[in-house]
């Protein structure tokens, strides 16, 4: 049967599954300055492991962009219409000059980096199917092609409306989303949609977080045994993010992803990293780091990712 994407395609087995893209960022005429996102952090985490020697160029896998037909598996065709409106661009990404420039531009500067976000997620996603494990550093996306089921663990400081709604009366998806929350988007009907709901108290500090973490990602994981975890691991939880309100520390974040990691290990299911919001410039290193330090644990690793890459859920703890 001929794959359902495009995007889907060989990767050579010298390759780690991490997906990236220059094309990622959004940079032009300054319009990144504009909303508090660092639009160069995915750049900046490739550069810091680059240093360390653990990637090389020729390592990762480039991400392509996803076509109008990978994005109909999820959205309507009236939503991605509505795409060819500045106006409507500006409001969805939070950067209201948007909505001066030619859609021509905004299709090419703003929406074409979005886009292969998510085309690099959706190889990111069969590259962990294949090989127990991928990391994606870009935004939160994911568009369901292939797979059964899947449980979103969504770590980011903010609630995950957006998927939320997607996948609202959509029984193959468990999600799990632990949250500040006191702050936007407070989507109630999108609530609906989560399965296990873990709301937050502003400033939120480390032994609180990672029990409440653990806790509950060892039991959505016991709840449901899906066939993939796509894990958004949002860094805007660290301690003096502008917009997350929590107050998690560096050595915190890294403590989150490995038992994230640890618990798809013991269950022994493939997972997906999207390494998505965070509002700080030292986020950049803090990812880094906790990326080196899965690796050093053995949680990630490129012969593990290619040894089993047949039956990714029996390789051995």
């Amino acid at each position: 049967m001929a794959p359902l994407t495009e995007l889907y395609h060989e990767v050579p087995p010298t390759c780690w599954p991490i997906v990236y893209s220059p094309d990622y960022n959004i940079t032009f005429m300054g319009l990144e300055k504009l909303h508090p996102f660092d639009a160069g952090k995915w750049g900046k985490v490739i550069n810091f492991l680059k240093e360390e020697k653990l990637i090389a160029d020729d390592l990762i896998v480039q991400a392509r962009e996803a076509t109008e037909e990978d994005l109909l598996v999820v959205h309507t065709r009236r939503y991605l219409n509505k795409l060819k409106w500045s106006f409507v661009v500006a409001t969805i990404t939070e950067i209201p000059p948007v909505l001066f420039l030619p859609n021509f531009l905004v299709q090419r500067k703003v929406l074409k980096p979005l886009r292969t976000q998510t085309g690099g997620t959706i190889m990111a996603g069969k590259l962990a199917i294949d090989r127990g494990w991928a990391i994606n550093f870009s935004f939160f996306s994911f568009l369901f092609e292939g797979v059964s089921k899947a449980t979103i663990i969504d770590l980011d400081a903010h609630q995950g409306n957006g998927h939320e709604r997607d996948f609202m009366d959509d029984h193959r998806v468990y999600i799990m989303d632990v949250y500040n929350r006191y702050i936007y988007p407070g989507d109630g009907f999108a609530k609906r949609a989560i399965k296990r709901k873990v709301e937050l108290d502003w400033g939120t500090e480390d032994t609180e977080y990672l029990q409440k973490v653990q806790t509950h990602v060892e039991g959505a994981l016991n709840e449901l045994r899906p066939d993939i975890i796509i894990y958004n691991a949002g860094t805007d939880i660290l301690d003096g993010d502008p917009l997350g309100g929590l107050a998690i520390s560096p050595q915190g974040i890294v403590k989150r992803d490995e038992a994230v990691f640890r618990a798809a290990r013991s269950h022994r299911i493939p997972i997906l990293m999207v390494t998505s919001g965070g509002y700080q410039k030292r986020t950049a290193r803090i990812i880094a780091d906790s990326i080196l330090n899965l690796h050093n644990l053995g949680l990630i690793d490129k012969e593990l990712a290619t040894s089993d890459a047949k039956n990714p859920k029996l390789v051995p703890e």
